[in-house]
């Protein structure tokens, strides 16, 4: 049995015969002819048939056309025929774009065969670039025109090939910037370089064919040479022989349609072998169409025709010219149409390989073919080839939803299939986080660890994964190493140091790693760690939260510049790292003060309630001493100013003698100096801040009167001191300084005896001096009225004669006052302030007037608080408003 016969066979074509165009009745579709002259080539015409089925014609040659070559990138003719009996043939080219008269313009006519060697054209052929012309002869010879073909005097004709058998068929192959001549004549095949200088042949074969049984491949099968003998069909490179298929049968016409092989051959029972001129048969022989898919190896359409003349395609369509004058079409169906027709015959033999095939080579688009590996995968995995399924499914891939594989998968012994449908999956960058943990889970339970690493360890570029969904997944599964690596890898700090700390406990190699991290994620993450780093290892926490709070660089970054002033963490905020470790928070906080003056507030109180503790629970002397004057000296820097109840309350909280008292000296609290001193009982402290303080606060003296007054103890001697200070400040009236002491018992008189000695004494020479000023006023007095009554009754007689103000001589004009100055009157109008005063005498009795409206006015006064005192409901508001206004003041 012939081998086609084994292919698949389809009705990929549509047949119809070419109808009649519509009349002007409307009436048509007769089966359109062609004319019988156009069969025969010996009227001369040349026809043209376009779309519309409207003939046109026009006289070519006088007596006959035997060929003719159409362009298909350019509307130029080339065509052979004779003017004349037994004159060589004529070529002549035709550019139909011209018109001559209404008829194509010929550009070019010149003789076919070189001198007058008379011989029979047997085949044409023309480069599409305009540059190659061949023409072949029965006598074997091959004559090559190269240059413009349109034009005389830009071309060059030679004969190329000379040889005993007629030329059978001629093809132009172009790869790139080489040029090929395929020649064919019944006996070989020959292979022809025209881009290379003397053109270098190679025979291919010692086998032949037929006129029109040979055509040029499209580039889908590599623009091979196909040449049909009566056995097979054999495909040819420039420089070898390609592949054969054994089509038995005469073979009479070879065409090349848009990836098929066209092959019309006659009826074995019927076909004689002919060796040349195959078309030469009789007008009753059945001749057979065949139209092969070679890539796929299937028939794509067969059919009987009566007597082929010609195969042509043009319109995107296949045409059949027959001698009867019929033209049959042969119209590809469109690939959905093919494939829904061949898809059920082939998916129901299981031919799913085919189907894949047939529709790649008609470009199907992905999504019908994705369809296919579906139903190719399914079929697989019902027969139980699940290696062979997953193969299909992962062509499916962007596709197919990959639940639906997974699904077929995820039994445990099918863990392999699915793991490498993953594998793709992340290869296609189309895998999301649960892919990604069903990969990862797939890798831990074969407990793979080489693909696991592959897996982790691709290059940052070729990560096709969810990269926290990887981790979280590893870190589950114990594979501590390879999430550490992806976290640190990929910059996810926080669960790289989450699984250093957690698990596996690794706190140096975390504390490094924080440390090589930009300024803001050292920072957060120091926060967030820092407590178990300072539990574990402390000293090294403590310098780099230095660093930190400082002049920060990440490791590794020291050349590059610092950061910028502004950008150092608050120290502050670290405080609660230290919870349990007070002597790395206390040389923290140090270290602080001591770089950055400018500490925040809360660094300074921190430090101060640790010294403050150390001194307190310090049990040898010397240390305890040094930590005194650490923690006074740290109260005297003057960083406790705007928080100075704060300090205070430490200081008293942990008994601070110094500091407390260092603090109210501060702020001035003077009597709760004296209060601390009398709660210790310390007698001579309390005289020593009033003796330091008492003029500054008065009442100071008073309280300490006051204290003494209630101890039981003798307490005389500081009785006495603070009773001379008061009699010297005359800070209290004797009465109340009796009452005080009346509540000491062993006060007694001898205690105060001196004191009211002194201030009766005192009192005594206080009325004395009054008593002798009353006298000398009232003597004033008189004399005063003496002088005025003497000035009323008598005259006053000015003798003066130097002025009072210059003691110059007097000058007239003068001026006299009654009480005897005499003055120029230039000095007086100089010094005078009013003119009815003496500028002499004036400063007293100023004095004296004030005095008097003193007098008068606070007689006043006291007349009417008395009065407002006695109406008043409320007496306290009126003495409240009277002290409000300072009435009571002591004048000094």
């Amino acid at each position: 049995m012939a081998a086609y016969l084994q292919w698949r066979r389809f009705v990929f074509f549509d047949r119809e015969t070419v109808k009649e165009p519509p009349g002007p009745d409307g009436l048509g579709g007769k089966p359109f002819a062609l004319p019988s002259g156009i069969t025969v080539c010996d009227s001369g015409q040349i026809w043209f048939l376009p779309r519309s089925l409207q003939l046109s014609s026009f006289q070519a040659y006088k007596l006959r056309v035997t060929h003719l070559y159409q362009l298909k990138q350019h509307s130029i003719l080339v065509s052979i025929g004779e003017d004349e009996e037994g004159i060589n043939p004529l070529v002549k080219v035709w550019n139909l774009e011209k018109r001559d008269g209404g008829n194509p313009l010929c550009t070019r006519i010149f003789p076919a065969i070189p001198g007058n060697k008379p011989t029979v054209v047997s085949c044409l052929t023309v480069h599409e670039n305009l540059n190659f012309m061949a023409i072949g002869f029965a006598d074997g010879s091959v004559v090559l025109t190269k240059g413009d073909i349109t034009r005389d005097r830009h071309s060059k004709t030679q004969i190329l090939h000379e040889g005993g058998y007629p030329v059978t068929g001629l093809a132009f192959r172009q790869s790139g910037k080489t040029t090929h001549l395929f020649v064919v004549t019944t006996e070989n095949i020959q292979s022809y370089t025209l881009s290379v200088k003397d053109y270098p042949h190679l025979e291919l074969d010692t086998h032949g064919c037929g006129l029109r049984c040979s055509s040029l491949s499209d580039p889908s099968q590599d623009l091979q040479f196909i040449v049909a003998g009566d056995e097979c069909v054999y495909l040819y490179q420039p420089d070898e022989r390609g592949p054969c298929f054994a089509f038995e049968g005469q073979k009479l016409i070879v065409h090349w349609y848009r990836g098929y092989l066209v092959i019309v051959s006659k009826d074995q029972k019927t076909s004689p072998k002919s060796e040349f001129a195959g078309n030469e048969a009789q007008n009753s022989d059945k001749q057979v169409l065949n139209i092969y898919d070679l890539c796929n190896k299937f028939i794509a359409y067969s059919s009987i025709f009566d007597d082929v003349v010609e195969v042509l395609s043009e319109w995107g369509s296949l045409y059949v010219l027959t001698r009867d004058g019929k033209i049959h079409v042969l119209q590809e169906k469109d690939t959905q149409t093919k494939l829904e027709a061949c898809k059920s015959m082939l998916f129901r033999k299981n031919l799913f390989e085919m189907a894949i095939n047939l529709a790649k080579s008609h470009h199907l688009d992905s999504d019908g073919l994705s369809e296919i590996f579906r139903q190719y995968g399914d079929h697989l995995y019902n027969k139980g080839n699940h290696d062979g399924a997953i193969q299909q499914y992962i062509r499916t891939i962007g596709k197919l939803e990959p639940s639906y594989v997974i699904r077929k998968f995820l039994d445990a012994q099918r863990i392999h299939n699915l793991t490498a449908y993953l594998q793709t999956l992340h290869l296609q960058s189309l895998a999301n986080a649960d892919h990604t943990t069903l990969l990862l889970n797939c890798y831990t339970k074969l407990k793979d660890s080489f693909k696991l690493e592959e897996f982790v360890k691709t290059s940052e570029s070729e990560v096709r994964f969810d990269v926290e969904t990887a981790i979280k997944v590893l870190r589950q599964a114990g594979y501590y190493s390879h999430a550490v690596y992806l976290a640190e890898k990929h910059a996810h700090h926080e669960w790289y140091l989450k699984i250093q700390l957690e698990d596996i406990k690794n706190y140096q190699e975390a504390l490094r790693y924080i440390g090589k991290l930009p300024f803001d994620q050292a920072e957060s993450n120091m926060k967030r760690y820092g407590k178990i780093l300072m539990h574990h290892v402390p000293n090294e926490t403590t310098e780099l939260l230095k660093i930190l709070c400082t002049d920060y660089r990440p490791s590794g970054d020291s050349e590059g510049p610092g950061l910028p002033e502004g950008k150092k963490a608050s120290s502050e905020e670290f405080i609660p790292v230290f919870a349990n470790n007070s002597r790395e928070l206390k040389a923290f906080l140090e270290h602080m003060i001591e770089v950055q003056a400018d500490s925040p507030q809360g660094v300074y109180d921190t430090l101060l309630e640790l010294r403050l503790q150390n001194w307190a629970h310090e049990q040898d002397e010397q240390v305890k001493e040094k930590l005194h004057d650490e923690a006074l000296n740290l109260l005297k820097s003057g960083r406790f100013r705007t928080v100075f109840d704060k300090a205070l309350v430490l200081c008293q909280m942990h008994n601070f003698k110094d500091g407390v008292l260092y603090l109210y000296e501060q702020g001035k609290l003077f009597q709760q100096i004296m209060h601390y001193h009398m709660q210790n009982e310390q007698y001579k402290k309390v005289i020593e801040v009033c003796e330091l303080y008492g003029d500054q606060e008065a009442c100071l003296w008073e309280q300490a009167l006051g204290y003494f007054a209630r101890k039981e103890e003798d307490c005389k001697e500081y009785i006495a001191s603070v009773l001379k200070h008061i009699e010297n400040k005359n800070l209290m009236p004797p009465l109340l300084v009796v009452q005080t002491l009346a509540h000491n018992s062993t006060a007694t008189l001898s205690v105060i005896k001196d004191y009211l000695v002194n201030k009766l004494q005192k009192q005594s020479r206080q009325i004395e001096q009054d008593e002798q000023r009353i006298q000398k006023y009232r003597e004033e007095t008189t004399r005063i009225r003496q002088e005025i009554e003497e000035l009323k009754t008598s005259p006053k007689i000015f003798q003066k004669t130097k002025c009072s103000i210059c003691t110059s001589a007097l000058e007239l004009p003068s001026v006299h006052f009654l009480c005897g100055h005499s003055f120029h009157q230039h000095c007086f109008e100089s010094y005078s302030e009013s003119d009815s005063e003496c500028p002499t005498c004036m400063p007293e009795n100023r004095k004296v007037m004030d005095m008097i409206r003193a007098q008068e006015q606070k007689r006043d006064l006291h007349d009417q608080f008395q009065y407002q005192l006695k109406c008043a409901n409320d007496g306290f508001s009126v003495v409240a408003d009277y002290f409000g206004r300072g009435v009571f003041n002591k004048l000094t």
